[in-house]
């Protein structure tokens, strides 16, 4: 089979999964924290009655046991990422999650868990997220874990705007919960005790030295717990309303708050001590919200998304078919026009810091019209430059309007970030709960690149001042390596494959040395079969770490090849053919990492339709460049 034939088979493939409606929309996977996150919901909206637990929802709660145990690690820990190694957050998670549903722990595979967070640092080295949530149910002493007052919202200087979108999404509902100091209980005689590593200190340990902003903010956090216990309780009244105000207007035209995992379980839990009863259409909305991201059926079992991906997917399934020789004008027309109608038109949060600008944009979901985003916006744009809708001055004025917002927020230091602008306060990420390590959203050179590439697409020149300052951010983050990082896809290939692509669309030479080691960066780690893989491990280690080859990455790597003008390398053939002989006869691929990233070194995403959007966006790249080059010599 010969790269038309894989092009036609992957196209015909995508084409048979869209919607009646125009979009697609694939599963998006993470790892077992969200099953057991459920089953800790679960335990709050259901406590136990008489010391006995047992929730309306049992039959579910079994399903979601099942499914933990599912991705149990020989060694007894859980990963955050497929086939990583045990890390000490989400094997305690799974732990809590299994024994409170009911799994004894003198069963061999809790013992296996036991044993491997207690060589993994024990309950003491768990993160700031997992020590509240458990201190919700007084099973980690509150004193020892970071405080999250409510106060925080009448801080000046746009404050909680200086946190990253989805920081805020979560630490609001969460400060409301945290101000009232549940203690929802457990069910009777349960503790992890057994989860302590004998001598391991209970409190975060200072820096050494005099000074540092993590002392400084340690310091901080133990005067805001004689704040909690002393301060005037009508100032406390007052922060919780305001929180309250804030999460509830941002309910509005939204899949729930934020449209993601962790703020929507802690709105239901906020709403909850507010005293929304469970009759309360605030809570019957939130909670619908919440379980709408479970799959359970026989044809996949039992999980929780982190969220829906319909716009991206939908985005990127459209670019791809778009750069075929022949594109599918029926198909693309059905998708503008659905794109089309989900333009966000309402001011969000990022007008905080762009107060003036028209709103447009895109978000991730469905609906979510608080956070329309920079990547999603590009790559609609992108999508759009081939793909027609019915009404072409609608489109036309669209894509006037998600120019503006693009240029609107580029930052200070000429990149793109995700969801706002100049969210950089580096200081930030040393408050005690920011250990989630996405306090922040800087501008990042994956984003910018595409921003860069739509940008031109939609009729910028290489001499604009914004594409100009977009193109110093590159050539200034690039690697000593010749790499570039990648925030939202694994990762130095990723960021790589769209910095290569921006610098070339803004018209900067192949010939330039900055293009040139990013090329040979790309053919260092090509894997001895043709493709290329990159481990999640390599956001840990601060660089390229090797990995068996992936379809997803392959793709990256081949687009960034070509980006820089490559297309008679042996390393280019050999990763299009890697591409045309792992096909399988349905147009699709096989993947089995995790190739994008939610929040580095934290929490990982496996996109189920990058193995097939990205393929086939690279062999009709390709097959368009070698077309043009025989022409040319022709």
């Amino acid at each position: 089979m010969g790269v038309g034939d894989a092009i036609r088979r992957a196209a015909a493939s995508l084409i048979s999964r869209q919607n009646r409606e125009g979009f697609w929309w694939a599963d998006l996977r993470a790892d077992a924290t969200l099953e057991s996150d459920y089953i800790l919901m679960e335990l709050w909206l259901h406590p136990p009655v008489d010391g006995v637990w047992n929730p309306p929802t049992r039959p579910k709660i079994d399903r979601a046991v099942a499914a933990i145990l599912a991705r149990q690690l020989e060694d007894g820990g859980f990963n955050i990422y497929r086939k990583g190694p045990a890390e000490i957050n989400a094997s305690i998670k799974a732990y809590f999650a299994l024994k409170v549903a009911g799994v004894a722990s003198s069963d061999p595979r809790m013992l296996r868990l036991r044993d491997r967070i207690l060589e993994l640092g024990g309950l003491q080295a768990a993160n700031s997220y997992v020590r509240i949530n458990l201190s919700l149910f007084n099973l980690f002493p509150r004193e020892a874990c970071p405080s999250i007052p409510p106060e925080i919202i009448l801080l000046p200087f746009h404050f909680i705007y200086q946190m990253s979108s989805w920081t805020r999404a979560i630490v609001i509902p969460r400060s409301i919960v945290h101000s009232s100091n549940p203690q929802r209980p457990a069910p009777a005689g349960f503790t992890l005790e057994e989860l302590y590593l004998p001598g391991a200190p209970m409190h975060p340990e200072k820096d050494l030295g005099f000074f540092s902003w993590r002392n400084c903010f340690l310091a901080l956090d133990r005067f805001l717990k004689v704040w909690e216990r002393s301060a005037p309780r009508f100032i406390r009244r007052y922060a919780v309303a305001k929180c309250s105000d804030w999460m509830i207007r941002h309910f509005e035209k939204s899949d729930g708050l934020g449209a993601i995992y962790p703020s929507m379980q802690y709105a239901v839990m906020a709403l909850d001590v507010l005293g929304y009863d469970a009759n309360h259409p605030y809570r019957i909305e939130a909670e619908k919200q919440f379980n709408g991201l479970m799959v359970d059926n026989d044809a996949h079992g039992f999980y929780m998304q982190p969220c829906f991906s319909p716009i991206w997917d939908t985005a990127l399934a459209a670019f791809a078919l778009a750069e075929m020789e022949n594109p599918p004008v029926a198909v693309l027309r059905r998708t503008a026009d659905w794109m089309l109608s989900k333009e966000v038109r309402r001011k969000g949060d990022w007008s905080v810091k762009r107060p003036g600008v028209e709103p447009s944009g895109w978000a991730f979901e469905f609906n979510n019209e608080f956070y329309p985003d920079i990547d999603d916006t590009a790559m609609v744009l992108l999508a759009f430059a081939k793909a027609h809708g019915s009404d072409e001055n609608k489109q036309r004025a669209c894509e006037k309007r998600a120019v503006k917002w693009l240029l609107a927020m580029q930052g200070k230091d000429g990149g793109w970030a995700a969801f706002d602008v100049d969210n950089n306060w580096r200081i930030l990420s040393h408050v005690p709960f920011a250990d989630h390590n996405a306090m922040l959203d800087p501008s990042c050179p994956d984003i910018t690149g595409r921003v860069l590439e739509a940008l031109i697409r939609c009729g910028l020149r290489s001499t604009h001042p914004a594409i100009e300052r977009g193109v110093g951010y590159l050539l200034r983050t690039q690697e000593q390596d010749g790499s570039w990082y990648g925030r939202w896809g694994v990762n130095y290939i990723y960021g790589t494959f769209l910095a290569l692509r921006g610098l070339r669309a803004a018209g900067v030479s192949e010939n330039e040395p900055s293009i040139q080691r990013a090329l040979e960066f790309i053919r260092a780690y090509q894997n001895r079969d043709g493709g290329w893989g990159e481990s999640c491990a390599s956001y840990d280690e601060g660089c390229f770490v090797p990995n068996p080859s992936t379809p997803s990455q392959t793709a990256w790597a081949l687009l960034a090849l070509l980006a820089g003008g490559d297309l008679r390398s042996e390393s280019l053939f050999n990763g299009i053919d890697y591409l045309v002989r792992t096909q399988r006869p349905d147009g699709t691929w096989e993947e089995n990492y995790s190739t994008g990233t939610g929040f580095p070194r934290v929490f990982y995403l496996a996109y189920t339709d990058y193995r097939n959007t990205f393929p086939l966006l690279a062999l009709s790249t390709y097959r368009k460049a070698t077309a043009v080059r025989e022409e040319s010599v022709a």
